[in-house]
Parts: structure tokens; C-alpha cells; sequence
């Protein structure tokens, strides 16, 4: 008997500690593959081009290349998809003819006509692109009772809400703070990093109270909050540095319990939000102390690391997937920096969205939340001059919207994956192609695959033995359903 509950409690041990087998052998015969496609060298852009046929093929040979798909092997549940919503977006938008601004609400949020986005990002207090620096109350005011979001009703709180009823009523929006107002910080500065002070540590945590509440009265529904954007940056721009003992501090002792105590405990509260180098050492301080864990839904990430010249470190991903299995790993910013409008059409926009979700997606990530969703002819408006890219530009003087082929390479993920989601396995023969694979709640399976090089390859989906067979151009993305 005792053999035989030792030998149960080993089962149990290993059904909890990988992946998880949902279909054994599962049959794509008589299947149809549908193929969307994203080409440099043609102008398919999301374009459906082919129908393919599922036929046996048994062993391939070592000169057949091939993607295989394993949907009996499920990992992370996927979440969604978006990008944030800035004061610079918002501003952007209002300042477009108004069939320019229902195309671009349809391109992002329609999820027929366009990308079908599902989340979104906002600042809380002013960042970067934002055009002017600012906050919601009085300076000095430490029971915010001057608490006012009055500056947001101009662009941004109406930006948002013609959002939410363009994705058919339901966005997830997560806000985040770049830096407390000056008075609180003790370098007396918004801007150039600094620290909250302890004295203002409660005051500061009623603040995201605050701005949850005011925005939910203006019908716009809060589904959660980072901490802090890049805690470990000292910027030219809005900026707060916290240790990962501070930060995790500041959630156990003060924003979980008012998050709690104000009957807000159902908001999700993401911790770090800045970039892979330094994540796992913060999930390790955040997520190992079982008191501040209890507040954290997840960690979120951005992909600036190769600031240094290095290279992007999908790994650490991984590894905090590895330690922290029961935690979300969710990328919250990204974006191609050193705006420049010569290259609007430069192919590498889209591929560094490409790669980076699907490296990330095959580490554990479970949403992707791209920089600012709109900026302007100058990669703005920005009230520090850090001017970048959007996978949308509205060139203000012509009135015309500008799509940068990272809209179409994010939209090979967003427009197909359906929140809720299972990644599945999927694995390439060839170092040239990249891939990601996922189950849908509607039982489709979705299947990406990325061509890195210069030549046309031909490829097969290969499923337990049956394979489709079909030919990826170079540099280009490709989504295949079945």
C-alpha cells in the first residue's frame, strides 16, 4: 500500500511540473490549412494567399524541411494582445479627418477587418509622449483631495473609450505610473529618476485608488496596474528608481493591503515592467517572499536590454518561467527607437516584432503589449524630444495614416490567437525559420512561422505523421490555421 502511494505521489509530481498531454495522436486528415501571409519582396500584406491539404508522410527525410506541431503538448493559457494608449496616441488621433480615425479604430480593434487587439496600456500622471508634464493634484496634497482627472477628459479618456466600443465592448487596459508627483519624490523632480519618499508611501498607493476609481465613473473598466515603468531607469523624462526590495516592499506593506482594503483585491498588479536583463533577480526578490506574492498577478518586461549592445535575452524568460511557473510573464512595452521617416518602410520594424514574440511566446510569455499605438510625423508628440516609431504613424499635414510592416507582423499574432488560448508545441527543422503554435478555445490550430533569411524556403506542417507542404518567402510571416 505504501508503495502504491508513494508511486500516485510521484505521478502527481510530474503531471504538475511540465507541460501538459491534452490529445494523443491527434488526426489532421481531410483538414484544410489556410495560409495569411506578410511578404517583403511582394505586396501581401495579412493577405490569405493559399489552401492547403494535409497528406501522409510518415518519417521526413533530413532534406525535408519541416515544421512540427504537437498539440497533445499545451503550456501557458494566452491572454492577449495590444498596445498603449498614450496622451501622444490620443492627441495623434483627434488631430486626423474623422475617416481616418474610424479606419484606424477598425484596422486595430475590429477582429475581422483588422488586428482584433484586446488590451491596451495607459499612463497614470504624464510620461514622455505626453505634450505637457502632469499630475492629478495639488502639489503638497497628501490625502488627495484635490484628485482630478480633468486633464484626461481632453484626448485621452475619449480616445480610450471609443476603443473599448471599437473591440465590440471589452478591452483590458492596465495602467501604469512613470514617476509620483514631484513633491513626493525626494529629488523634488518628476523627471530624472529619484525615489518616493517613505513619508508618501501610502499616499501613493491610495493614488492608483484613486485613478482606478475615477476612470471606472468615466465607464472605462481598470483590469489592472503595473508598480512603476523601468524602475531602474534614471530618464531624461518621468522617472522613480526602486530596488527590487523597495518595490516589493512598497506592494506588501502598501499597495497590496489598500489595493484590499478600498475592495479593489480583484485588479491585477504587474511587478517590474522594465527590461529581461534584470528580471530574474527581481522575480526572485518579488515572488519569493510568500506576503508580497500574494499581491503580484505577474511580471512584466520590455526589450531594451541591447541599450549595452548585446543581444535580446529571450533566456531569462525562460528561466523565470522555469522558477515562478504559477506567475504571468507579460511583455509591456516595446518599440523601434531613433524615429527616423526614411524608414517607415524598413523591413526590420517588422521583424524585430516577429522575433522577439516568438522567441518570448516559447518561453512562457502569455501577452504582448506594443508601445505607443499612434504617434505623429515625428515620431510624437514628446515632451522630451525621444521621439520613436509606431507600427502607425498619422502624418498630421497630409491627413493619411502611415502602416509600418510591424503592424502586419504583430497582426499575424493578434488577428488569429484567441484569448484563452493553449501554446502548443511546435518545433522547426531549419535555423532560418522561426515558429509558435497555438490551440484556440474554438479548437483551431494556429501555427506562425517566420522566414530570418533571404531565400524562399520550402516547408512542411508536419502532425503526427501527415504534413501540408507549402513555401515561405523570404523575410516574410506567415500564419497557418487549421
Amino acid at each position: 500500500m505504501k508503495n502504491l502511494f508513494t508511486a500516485i505521489t510521484l505521478l502527481a509530481l510530474f503531471a504538475c511540473s511540465g507541460p501538459k498531454t491534452t490529445v494523443s495522436n491527434m488526426s489532421v486528415a481531410g483538414k484544410k490549412v489556410v495560409v495569411y501571409t506578410t511578404a517583403e519582396k511582394s505586396t501581401n500584406r495579412l493577405a490569405r494567399v493559399d489552401e492547403l491539404e494535409f497528406k501522409k508522410m510518415g518519417q521526413p527525410l533530413e532534406t525535408q524541411i519541416c515544421v512540427f506541431v504537437d498539440p497533445a503538448r499545451t503550456f501557458q493559457t494566452f491572454f492577449g494582445i495590444g498596445a498603449a494608449m498614450t496622451d501622444a496616441s490620443a492627441e495623434t488621433f483627434y488631430k486626423l479627418p474623422l475617416n481616418k480615425q474610424q479606419e484606424f479604430m477598425e484596422a486595430h480593434f475590429d477582429k475581422v477587418k483588422g488586428i482584433g487587439y484586446t488590451v491596451a496600456r495607459t499612463n497614470i500622471n504624464s510620461c514622455d509622449f505626453s505634450s505637457d508634464m502632469y499630475t492629478y493634484v495639488k502639489d503638497g496634497d497628501k490625502d488627495l483631495n484635490s484628485f482630478d482627472i480633468a486633464h484626461d477628459r481632453k484626448y485621452k479618456i475619449p480616445f480610450i473609450k471609443q476603443a473599448i466600443a471599437a473591440a465590440g465592448g471589452k478591452l483590458d487596459l492596465f495602467a501604469s505610473p512613470w514617476s509620483p508627483p514631484a513633491w513626493m519624490k525626494d529629488n523634488n523632480n518628476m523627471l530624472q529618476g529619484g525615489k518616493l519618499k517613505p513619508a508618501f508611501y501610502n499616499s501613493w498607493a491610495r493614488y492608483y485608488t484613486k485613478f482606478i476609481r475615477e476612470y471606472e465613473k468615466e465607464g472605462i473598466p481598470i483590469w489592472g496596474i503595473s508598480i512603476q515603468n523601468e524602475p531602474m531607469a534614471t530618464q531624461r523624462w518621468e522617472s522613480c528608481i526602486y530596488t527590487a526590495e523597495e518595490e516589493r516592499d512598497f506592494l506588501k506593506n502598501h499597495l497590496g493591503p489598500v489595493m484590499h482594503k478600498e475592495g479593489l483585491g480583484d485588479k491585477k498588479i504587474i511587478v517590474w515592467d522594465h527590461n529581461r536583463d534584470l528580471i530574474y533577480q527581481r522575480a526572485q526578490t518579488y515572488f519569493s517572499d510568500p506576503e508580497a506574492s500574494k499581491y503580484a498577478w505577474g511580471i512584466g518586461f520590455h526589450w531594451y536590454e541591447d541599450w549595452s549592445g548585446g543581444l535580446p535575452m529571450y533566456d531569462n524568460i525562460r528561466r523565470v518561467q522555469e522558477a515562478f511557473p504559477d506567475k504571468n510573464i507579460f511583455f509591456t512595452e516595446g518599440c523601434a527607437e531613433s524615429f527616423d521617416p526614411k524608414r517607415y518602410n524598413a523591413w526590420a520594424l517588422g521583424e524585430e516584432y516577429g522575433r522577439s514574440m516568438i522567441h518570448d511566446f516559447n518561453n512562457g510569455m502569455v501577452g504582448f503589449t506594443d508601445w505607443n499605438i499612434l504617434l505623429d510625423e515625428t515620431g510624437g508628440p514628446n515632451h522630451v524630444q525621444n521621439f520613436c516609431f509606431a507600427p502607425v504613424h498619422g502624418d498630421l499635414r497630409t491627413g493619411q495614416l502611415i502602416y509600418t510592416n510591424a503592424y502586419y507582423y504583430i497582426g499575424h499574432f493578434s488577428k488569429f490567437i484567441q484569448p484563452g488560448a493553449k501554446r502548443i508545441s511546435s518545433a522547426a527543422s531549419r535555423s532560418q525559420l522561426l515558429t509558435t503554435a497555438f490551440l484556440n478555445p474554438d479548437g483551431k490550430t494556429v501555427v506562425i512561422v517566420m522566414n530570418q533569411s533571404d531565400n524562399a524556403t520550402p516547408f512542411n506542417v508536419w502532425v503526427n505523421g501527415d504534413a501540408a507542404a507549402w513555401t515561405i518567402e523570404g523575410h516574410a510571416i506567415a500564419t497557418l490555421i487549421f
